[in-house]
């Protein structure tokens, strides 16, 4: 299982890469959406896979049983997925302004505003 997670993550990473090498800025962002996604699902891989036993502490235990998935790596996903969501909406607010005012969604005409 471990090796199918390994391909769908590369295949994330360089999808995302590809996307962002792009001069498009709904591309760049598309990119860096599926690169965040990659990057969760890189977090989940490393903190193991297990079926076994859940993380939960029942009424009569004091402590994890040995064995149980650790709770940490799912919490920093969740986490990473809702700082994810508001830097997209953020990205999207920012690309929808320039749009408006260059008529363009290309980067090269990114350059033509500075002064």
């Amino acid at each position: 299982m471990e090796i199918v997670f390994a391909v769908v993550i590369a295949v994330l990473f360089g999808a995302g890469l590809f996307l962002m090498m792009r001069r498009s800025l709904v591309k760049l962002v598309l990119g860096i959406a599926i690169l965040s996604q990659g990057a969760n699902l890189l977090i989940f891989l490393g903190a193991g896979l297990t079926r076994e036993n859940p993380p939960f502490i029942g009424a009569d235990d004091s402590a994890l049983h040995a064995g149980a998935a650790d709770a940490l790596p799912q919490a920093l996903i969740l986490t990473a997925i809702v700082i994810a969501f508001g830097v997209l909406a953020f990205t999207l607010v920012l690309v929808r302004q320039a749009y408006i005012t260059l008529n363009s969604d290309d980067l090269d005409d990114l350059k033509h505003t500075d002064s």
